[in-house]
């Protein structure tokens, strides 16, 4: 359908000799695409219509034209093109949506990024989920798309481990991520009544920085066992990412980065550390005065790295909101050195996971594990019904997932575990379960899947449906286009919603129009099946 939207744009500019936007009504009763050229060109409406209703090549494509409001051209497309796109879905099946529009570009998402020797907990789920969703936005429009896991592996918090490691004689038999974090907070707590505490932390990381034997192999032996948890969720998820570069990957890529800062003059001396001046952000830093990298040295690194590896049109950061400055801060830096100049740099900040009082409390302050709450899905979708394992697993955790990717990324919310297993409301339960039901029709059905001929009368249900169905190209560019995997939702929520609509006042099995219902749902069942498996989201055939 996206040639459909062409053709229809470039009849308009052919009559208004401009640049036009097409976009969808929000209500099937004003059409299937809109216009306001008339009114934002001051042009005359009439007019417009009277020459593209006289495009014979647009007549094939739309049925009517219509003038609403005060310069509003609205499109309806023709039962023709709609039938045409009903039998495309079934021949196409899971090729129906993908594109070319990403042709011969490279796109770089990263997101997850969980901190090594910390828990992978709840608060990494958005960055997980919503960057998996993006990546596989991108793969379905024909971008080549590379997956950075961009590991927090390296930095002065390992210096404290290393510290309490040797302090307390450890053993690497004995290391859990508990034990680890634990490390953590007893250090802090004896840092807040001796700060100097901290040197001996610092002292620790520049060993590893400098490669020191028994430094490196504690820490190769921490990231391996993270790792091992990290597999575990991404498991469990659904999730795979194409590289775990994280930032001990760029350990031998530093001088060269602050060499080229230093000859560029973009670097200066302060108060025995070296940081970048902003005329618009607080300056960052780059060296520290122990001589260590940091975290912003090791993103231009990283940057650097991407740029001259994957030579991408686009790099995209699906971190926190916490994390914007930062951000800012990285792309004008990129921006001083000159590198990249024609690519696009995006940060997707997403918000935050509030816990309802009582619901989801914590022991003692620890943060909530991501394993604990994915295993509580399970085991309260079992309790729903969902009574086998794998079937269970597939609902808690597609639960899970929708409720994230439902809403907008930028905007936080409420983890409520009534509202993410609603089977009557907008949830994932509810999207596999319209699923699952309209399959069961088609296995019910003995008729042979055959061309729908045009000709058939429709009800309005199934004019409606007809109309949703067409528009699933378009809705998965325009959530790639807005880094907001919550528009499929959006749009899969609503197509669902027609379709038990359908199936709720007319019969199916045994209709006179059997085929043709049985064509319309087996579309719809596609359309449904392809969207959630590009927002990670399994289909259960039955429930």
């Amino acid at each position: 359908m996206l040639m459909i939207r062409n053709e229809i744009i470039g009849a308009i500019r052919k009559v208004v000799r401009r640049d036009i936007h097409l976009e969808f009504p929000e209500n099937f009763q004003h059409g299937d695409y809109s216009t306001n050229a008339a009114m934002q060109f001051g042009l005359d409406a009439k007019k417009i219509v009277l020459k593209l209703s006289k495009d014979k090549k647009l007549s094939k494509i739309v049925s009517k034209i219509e003038i609403a409001g005060p310069g509003f051209i609205n499109f309806f497309l023709s039962k023709k093109t709609l039938y045409d796109n009903l039998n495309m879905i079934n021949l196409e099946k899971l090729k129906y949506g993908k594109s070319g529009i990403g042709k011969d570009k490279t796109v770089v998402v990263e997101y997850s990024s969980p901190n090594i020797a910390k828990r992978f907990s709840i608060g990494h789920l958005r960055s997980t989920i919503v960057g998996q969703a993006l990546y596989n936005f991108y793969k379905v429009i024909g971008y080549k798309v590379i997956g950075d896991n961009h590991l927090g592996d390296w930095g002065t918090q390992f210096g404290v481990l290393l510290r309490q490691f040797t302090i307390y004689n450890l053993q690497f038999t004995d290391l859990t991520i508990d034990k680890l974090e634990d490390l953590y907070v007893r250090f802090n707590k004896s840092a807040k009544e001796n700060p100097k505490l901290w040197e001996e932390a610092r002292a620790w990381f520049a060993k590893l920085e400098k490669g020191d034997p028994e430094a490196r192999k504690i820490w190769t032996e921490i990231r391996k066992l993270s790792l091992e948890e990290f597999d575990e969720i991404y498991s469990k998820l659904g999730v795979k990412i194409d590289h775990e570069h994280g930032e001990s990957f760029y350990e031998d890529k530093i001088d060269s980065i602050v060499k080229e800062l230093r000859n560029k003059g973009i670097s200066i001396k302060s108060q025995g550390a070296e940081i970048i001046e902003f005329s618009d952000h607080p300056p960052a830093m780059i060296i520290k005065s122990d001589g260590t990298s940091t975290y912003f040295t090791r993103d231009l690194a990283q940057v650097k790295f991407r740029l001259d590896e994957y030579r991408p049109s686009k790099i995209i950061y699906e971190v926190g909101a916490d994390q914007t400055l930062h951000f800012r801060q990285l792309f004008s830096a990129v921006g001083k050195l000159g590198w990249g100049k024609d690519v696009e740099f995006v940060h997707i900040p997403h918000g935050l996971i509030q816990l309802e009082s009582g619901k989801m409390s914590t022991r003692a302050g620890k943060t909530i594990k991501l394993s604990e709450v994915l295993d509580k899905a399970i085991k309260k979708a079992s309790e729903l019904g969902a009574k086998t394992g794998p079937l269970a697993e597939k609902v808690g955790i597609g639960a899970i997932k929708w409720n994230d990717l439902k809403r907008e990324p930028k905007t936080g919310f409420t983890f409520n575990w009534d509202e993410i297993l609603n089977m009557q409301g907008n949830s994932g339960p509810y999207m596999q379960y319209t699923y699952a039901r309209a399959k069961s029709v088609l296995r019910k059905t003995k008729i042979a899947l055959k061309t729908v001929p045009y000709s058939i009368s429709l009800t309005t249900e199934e004019e409606v449906i007809l109309r949703y169905l067409s528009r699933f190209p378009e809705i998965l560019v325009n959530a790639a286009d807005n880094y907001s995997p919550n528009l499929l939702c959006e749009y899969l929520f609503a197509l669902a919603g027609a379709y038990n609509a359908f199936y709720n006042k007319h019969k199916i099995i045994g209709d006179p129009n059997e085929a043709g219902r049985i064509a319309l749902t087996k579309a719809t069942v596609q359309v449904i099946k392809n969207g959630l498996l590009i927002l990670g989201i399994n289909v259960p055939e039955r429930m």
